[in-house]
């Protein structure tokens, strides 16, 4: 653990305490930090390493890029209070509004690469959507069956462009989503910061998912299992993460014979039957439900819901 002199010492560089400003508006990237500074990225890394040794930011690699994003809150937060009253006595410093002009590039940047994914990628979006309900029939369905209690830590497995945590981390605690896809989490980041919601998004796998144990109440798999080889193991997986009273919210397609999306769209499985889901669940130590089959198109969306027996959450506590 950084002593208080480490802090002091990481942030005695007035390029450090411009990084620390910038990371508190927002999560960039090595990159995109060395190009609001306009300095070298090598430079830039060796100043990030030193905040992430301070406890100051922490580093996460997707793929080829490195993200940089503020480190635990209850470190930042009174360096941020103390930093605050200091401007407010002494001026804030002359490169504040040139590097927020600059991070607003930034963010023009990552919304312009978002648009030409969405151009290219729309149509089979498209044609996948109009075989099944309506996307906001499902949200509204996912919204019923997550109203029974209050959503707590939340954790989106698949988070594609973060729609699930666009809908939901307001009533969140802490909301989260993770991908195997630095373009996708790319994607969401945009969104997410459009709607104003400033989650975690993390890159990950969802056989393996870099979290520990029961650091979430709610989890939700929304359409992600038909990508699946081994939707058990992802089942159990994402079960390893709730904690007591915590509930597992599965939302993908009833069983299905269009095998043109196998090919077209990556679907390792044509859907799910009941019985299967159920079992998975079971395995995993949750007591399932089948919540709702919405029925519209040649697709049925079906929505599972999965939580600890009421036995094990006494045990728990």
């Amino acid at each position: 653990m950084a002593t208080t002199s480490a802090i002091f010492a990481a942030l005695a560089d007035p390029t450090r305490l411009r990084i620390l400003a910038l990371l508190g508006a927002m999560e960039l990237s090595v990159g995109e930090i060395a190009q609001v500074l306009g300095q070298s990225q090598p430079r830039v890394s060796r100043h990030v390493r030193i905040l992430v040794d301070a406890g100051l930011a922490e580093r996460r690699k997707e793929g080829s890029w490195v993200f940089v994003s503020l480190g635990a809150r209850e470190r930042i937060e009174p360096l941020f209070q103390l930093i605050e009253r200091w401007e407010a006595l002494d001026g804030a410093n002359q490169w504040v509004a040139a590097d927020a002009a600059r991070l607003a590039a930034v963010r023009a940047d990552r919304a312009a690469a978002a648009e030409r994914y969405f151009a290219v990628h729309a149509g089979h979006w498209d044609a996948l959507r109009s075989l099944h309900v309506a996307e906001s029939e499902v949200e509204a369905a996912i919204g019923r069956a997550l109203a029974g209690a209050p959503l707590g830590r939340l954790i989106d497995i698949g988070t594609g462009t973060g729609r699930m945590i666009e809908l939901f981390a307001p009533a969140a605690e802490h909301a989260l989503g993770v991908d195997r896809s630095p373009e996708m989490l790319r994607l969401a980041r945009v969104k997410l910061a459009q709607a104003g919601l400033s989650a975690e998004l993390r890159q990950g796998d969802m056989y393996a998912l870099p979290l520990v144990s029961g650091a979430a109440d709610t989890v939700i798999l929304h359409q992600v299992l038909h990508y699946a080889h081994n939707p058990a193991a992802a089942v159990a997986e994402a079960a390893r993460l709730i904690g007591p009273g915590g509930r597992l919210l599965i939302a993908d397609f009833a069983p299905h014979e269009r095998e043109e999306l196998r090919s077209r769209d990556a679907h390792a499985r044509l859907g799910f039957g009941d019985e299967a889901v159920l079992g998975w669940l079971e395995a995993a130590g949750l007591e399932g439900e089948v919540f709702e089959h919405l029925k519209g198109g040649e697709l049925t969306v079906t929505i599972w819901l999965g939580a600890q027996p009421a036995t094990r959450i006494r045990e728990v506590a």
